[in-house]
């Protein structure tokens, strides 16, 4: 499966919700970083603006470290971004956001998007947990690891 039917309508089945949960899950068990995945049909306007918003929206914002990571996918408008906080953002190689951004293009051109994400959520992972090392038990997972998702047709400038 993957993102699209004929009729365009979102299709991540619950087992492919779950398995991106469970990619969430695996990339933030070693760090004290955070990973959101936000789904939604339309974006009318920059996918950056639109992702800048559900960042602040969704309480990304707020880690203690500033070390959280959203991947926002707008599936009719064929759109998304990738946004970091200014922790994170900070200390990973310059050329990482745009390589990761490219690498997922290239699965999303391909219709391979949930192995594509999957992929970015791993290797957005990796970072995290090289800069951000799980603190033990005093860690605690800030942020849901739930996709978040608008299935209805919203306008956004």
């Amino acid at each position: 499966m993957g993102l699209f039917n004929k009729r365009k309508k979102f299709i991540f089945s619950p087992e492919e919700e779950s398995e991106i949960v469970k990619a969430i899950d695996s990339a933030e068990y070693q760090t004290s970083g955070e990973i959101r995945v936000h789904v939604e049909a339309v974006c009318k306007g920059d996918s950056f603006e639109r992702a800048t918003e559900l960042f602040k929206e969704l309480g990304m914002y707020r880690t203690q470290l500033h070390n959280a990571v959203l991947f926002y996918i707008a599936y009719e408008s064929h759109k998304f971004a990738i946004l970091a906080d200014k922790g994170i953002n900070d200390v990973v190689p310059e050329t990482f956001w745009e390589e990761l951004k490219n690498m997922l293009a290239d699965h999303f051109k391909k219709s391979e998007f949930l192995n594509g994400l999957k992929e970015a959520i791993r290797l957005s992972g990796e970072q995290l947990k090289q800069h951000f090392p799980h603190a033990g038990e005093d860690d605690c997972n800030e942020l849901q690891n739930e996709l978040s998702k608008i299935l209805k047709k919203t306008t956004f400038s």
